[in-house]
């Protein structure tokens, strides 16, 4: 199966639709799949619901599909970053459901596992738990979660092989791995493709099972919030 194509928006071809449910990775702006974020963006595609830690900043990350108001619900941990989120939100152009992020990324893990929901005791008493299940395990009560299927993960990663083994680099992993399991097709982003075996298969962080399509290209990698020493 050829998995490497050359540019983003090929690497999407047939893939969007509008109204669709999109898993992205990355944790604030690090190991956000930028190319493939700005190539939805250039698609046009609407309606969007992301699964997502956060909705990025503004004018970069998933922000900027917020910008075009192509994102109709998030799905996030954290949104603070975002301006123009904040605005569409408190102005109800935008729906929101909040996760504990330890929650979200099992939502997500779980999907990939094919396991359809789980019970943890994160949220109980909280209004993250209105709504939903409850059931006492040894005297403790815990919330039924439902896991995450989408129909597309696009994430970003380190390097890749061929056939798509990954490895991610150092904080960079974050929500990548599960975001990339949970989605019917997985497209990411990479720094490096290397030749099929030419890594140590105890290095491999994400197998190839879970990627299906995979792009090499240059990143601006932003930082987020640069914090320096004084000078001497």
């Amino acid at each position: 199966m050829k998995k490497v194509y050359g540019t983003a928006e090929e690497a999407l071809k047939d893939l969007l639709f509008d109204g669709m449910f999109i898993a992205s990775g990355g944790f604030g702006l690090c190991g956000i799949p930028e190319l493939l974020l700005e190539a939805i963006k250039d698609a046009g595609t609407k309606d969007l619901t992301f699964a997502s830690n956060n909705a990025g900043v503004d004018n970069f990350g998933i922000g900027i599909l917020l910008e075009t108001r192509q994102v109709k619900k998030m799905i996030s941990s954290y949104v603070g970053e975002n301006a123009e989120f904040m605005r569409q939100y408190l102005a109800g152009e935008l729906e929101l459901e909040f996760n504990p992020q330890g929650t979200l990324a099992e939502r997500m893990r779980s999907a990939g596992c094919g396991i359809p929901g789980f019970y943890t005791k994160t949220g109980v008493g909280t209004i993250i738990a209105d709504g939903k299940e409850h059931k006492d395990f040894n005297g403790e009560t815990y919330i039924l979660e439902e896991s995450l299927f989408a129909d597309l993960s696009i994430i970003k990663a380190w390097k890749a092989d061929e056939t798509g083994n990954l490895i991610f680099r150092k904080t960079a992993r974050n929500f990548n791995p599960p975001a990339a399991m949970c989605g019917k097709v997985c497209v990411v982003e990479v720094e490096e493709i290397v030749p099929t075996g030419s890594i140590d298969p105890d290095l491999i962080h994400l197998p190839g099972i879970y990627v299906h399509r995979i792009i090499k290209g240059q990143h601006e990698k932003r930082i987020e919030q640069r914090t320096t020493r004084p000078a001497a």
